[in-house]
């Protein structure tokens, strides 16, 4: 079983370990050894195209994060406490961008805002061109989908009993969100925002069909380099791209052993004692 697992993890890691050795490469070639230099990540850090479509790629990146975090959570919470007319065909639309292929979905967007531009710019007089907007536009419209199935996978395991009995205790509905159910289904938002997070800053396909003029995308722009001719500074901005990932997994499991830490201690909340159940027939809770 050592043997086994040792193969596997190889199998994992040692393209990662290749990848990060090669990147103090000297030669120009790639795959060869040319001894130890920093040289690729200096032109790396002087590269202003490059520097520009990371702050782009970063950007686009927070903004669709936020925005479908929020939308997606209250997507999840509607198609999971709430019961409407058309909330079969709602939740069957929004497992489309998960299915659909990245090329589909791109080409879509591509007609979507060919058309969409014109009739905002006729309505609202507003000068709208393809470029960060439509990029965030774009990655918002598919990373709804996977933090709602997240979010909803939490919610479906939550007591629902806990918002009932908050409502019991005179609580408002936005105070049973705040203080009940936002605090039991926190690590499945805050998953869902890390995968729309990680989503965002590698997509490549659906960037490049709406990306404009001065607003390309890290992963866009190093696809070009590839189709141009591939150098080590390939590896090296792959080796950051690899270190930032480590950076937002490391906050994430900090997140949520701070939070496992302080779960113990019971929250105040206005109007009573929400962490115990409410009580069914008996005076041992006192009745409301």
């Amino acid at each position: 079983m050592g043997v086994h697992a040792g193969v596997v993890f190889a199998f994992f890691y040692a393209p990662i370990a290749i990848l990060i050795i090669f990147s103090f490469s000297g030669d120009r070639l790639v795959g060869r050894w040319g001894g130890f230099t920093l040289d690729w990540y200096r032109e790396f850090w002087n590269n202003d195209q490059l520097t520009n479509s990371i702050t782009v790629s970063l950007q686009v990146a927070l903004i669709a994060t936020v925005a479908s975090v929020v939308l997606g959570t209250l997507s999840a919470l509607a198609l999971e406490r709430f019961r409407f007319r058309g909330r079969r065909v709602f939740d069957a639309l929004l497992y489309l961008p998960i299915i659909i292929p990245d090329v589909t979905m791109g080409i879509m967007m591509l007609v979507f805002f060919a058309e969409g531009i014109d009739v905002v710019d006729s309505l609202l007089g507003i000068s709208l061109a393809k470029g960060i907007t439509t990029i965030t536009l774009s990655h918002i419209a598919f990373c709804i989908s996977f933090v709602s199935v997240v979010v909803r996978a939490r919610l479906s395991g939550m007591d629902s009993r806990l918002e009932e009995a908050a409502m019991d205790l005179y609580a408002t509905r936005w105070q049973t969100f705040r203080y009940v159910t936002l605090p039991q289904i926190l690590p499945g938002v805050a998953g869902g925002g890390l995968l729309a997070l990680t989503l965002s800053l590698d997509d490549v396909v659906i960037s490049q069909f709406t990306s404009g003029p001065g607003a390309t995308t890290l992963p866009v722009y190093v696809f070009s380099l590839i189709r141009k001719g591939v150098t080590p500074m390939i590896n090296s901005v792959s080796v950051v791209m690899f270190l930032a990932s480590l950076v937002l997994i490391a906050a994430m499991l900090a997140v949520d052993r701070l939070r496992s830490t302080g779960s113990s201690v019971p929250s105040a909340v206005p109007g009573g004692d929400l962490s115990a159940e409410p009580a069914v027939g008996g005076h041992e809770r006192g009745d409301t």
